[in-house]
């Protein structure tokens, strides 16, 4: 259940009244206690009713003589530096509510005139408008071509920085290079190939002297010989293409 709001004003009755009074000083002693135990500074409360004939004070006399003693020692510009009474504490809330007024005025007026814009680039007319809505619109469009091309500017510094620390990467690999070659005599380091050529024609061989153990390939033992080729060039099986 949300609580009801209090209508500031005077009560009239008196019953009410007294109620009220008792029920806020109470609520009045306890936030100026927690005041002062949560933020560790000097405070003091002194309330004077037409229901009771001396004031209530907190925390206790002696504390509030000390706090009021410290109080007139300040000059008497500080002391009033920060003092309200209920007609400039009203002063200042309508002030601050007017300001908050203004500013959402200008955004709603803002979206406004944006929603105008976008219409209009899907075809619809302006003829609704007057001289003031288009004052509005011009200027609203002018702020999107000024965050267009500042967003423009943005990009183009950014590629430029890229190109530029590309172009040092390059420098750099070329000049590590150029430290290479002078290392080398002045020669260009050749690459390793990833096996050498002796180890595969040794890696091969194996395989040579398996199928091929005396020059000759024999099937069936010794009496069927069939070579592929004689020193003639007369192949058992002649080859069309190669006479």
């Amino acid at each position: 259940m949300t609580r009801k709001k209090v209508t500031l004003a005077y009560i009239t009755d008196d019953s009410a009244r007294k109620a009220t009074f008792k029920k806020r000083k109470k609520g009045l002693m306890k936030k100026v206690s927690e005041l002062s135990t949560l933020c560790g500074i000097d405070a003091c409360a002194i309330l004077y009713s037409p229901y009771d004939s001396q004031p209530e004070v907190w925390p206790s006399p002696l504390g509030v003589q000390c706090v009021v003693a410290r109080f007139k020692k300040m000059p008497e510009m500080e002391q009033s530096k920060k003092m309200v009474n209920q007609e400039s504490f009203l002063r200042q809330r309508v002030a601050k509510g007017n300001e908050q007024l203004k500013k959402q005025r200008k955004d709603n007026r803002e979206k406004e005139i944006t929603q105008v814009m976008y219409q209009s680039l899907t075809g619809k007319g302006l003829e609704t408008l007057n001289i003031v809505d288009f004052f509005d619109l011009g200027w609203m469009i002018d702020q999107n071509l000024k965050e267009i091309n500042k967003r423009i500017e943005s990009l183009k510094k950014e590629a430029k920085s890229l190109a530029a620390a590309a172009a040092a990467a390059t420098a750099a690999a070329a000049s590590a290079a150029g430290q290479l070659i002078i290392k080398n005599g002045g020669k260009v380091p050749e690459e390793k190939p990833a096996f050498d050529t002796m180890d595969a024609i040794q890696g091969q061989q194996w395989f040579v002297d398996f199928v091929n153990p005396n020059e000759q390939m024999g099937f069936a033992g010794d009496d069927m010989m069939l070579p592929f080729g004689d020193a003639n060039q007369n192949a058992i099986w002649p080859n069309g293409f190669f006479p």
